[in-house]
């Protein structure tokens, strides 16, 4: 998939279509993936709220999520060494379990937009880059809904740590090292799935957003005429 200026017949589509709530069969499911310091959280928000001006129902949330097993996961952001890389895996499934069970399938099965901050891909690319087997990563995740797109907004490391200190003003955490994250950029290029959308999230914010929705309005249109032909 590429992304460009092909689509604004689609844009103005969507732009000029009516307010009232739209629920989608089936629901779109998108995810946005990355290094950190990509500026994936600032893209969600950017997407959901052009997607709720445009009428839809759109559920934005996050991985890790705010439940046990998130919770769990943030403390390895301070101490990674506190478990073994299998059980750090394990949190992460038991967390999306969870996740997916209680908020994403939900949503999807009421027709809403449901747009992630992380999901597998980013589990396969983290614990790829710990070591872990890519393969049993995705098996381990195979019964999970696949998304309809994930973005990956690419960055060099060294931007990224940039933006954390000095955009979010932090230190990166024991998963934000450097050297990690290029290991973690390379499993990200290396992946060829065909709902996977590549974007410069080195460009402007405005920029990156124009080619988001461009990206999300070519998966809409899909949508719309898979409905009309079934």
């Amino acid at each position: 998939m590429k992304t460009g200026d092909s689509q604004s017949s689609q844009l103005d589509e969507l732009e000029s279509a009516q307010k009232d709530p739209q629920l989608i069969p089936d629901g779109l499911f998108i995810v946005f993936e990355g290094i950190d310091g990509t500026g994936k959280s600032t893209q969600l928000h950017l997407l959901a709220e052009r997607l709720r001006q445009l009428g839809y129902a759109v559920v934005a949330t996050r991985e890790p999520t705010n439940g046990p097993y998130g919770q769990k996961i943030r403390e390895l952001f301070v101490d990674r060494g506190a478990v073994s890389q299998e059980e750090e895996l394990e949190l992460f499934i038991a967390d999306r379990d969870q996740h997916v069970k209680e908020i994403i399938a939900p949503a999807l099965s009421d027709g809403c937009v449901v747009i992630c901050d992380r999901y597998y891909l980013s589990t396969v690319a983290y614990q790829g880059a710990n070591g872990m087997d890519q393969d049993l990563i995705l098996k381990k995740n195979e019964d999970f809904p696949v998304p309809d797109l994930a973005i990956i907004l690419e960055i060099e490391p060294a931007h990224g740590i940039h933006r954390i200190r000095n955009q979010r003003h932090e230190h990166p955490n024991t998963f934000e090292e450097e050297a990690n994250l290029q290991k973690v950029a390379g499993i990200f290029s290396a992946m060829q799935q065909d709902y996977i959308e590549r974007i410069n999230g080195s460009d402007s914010i405005e920029n990156v957003h124009r080619f988001v929705f461009g990206a999300v309005a070519k998966v809409l249109a899909q949508k719309a005429t898979q409905q009309v032909e079934s």
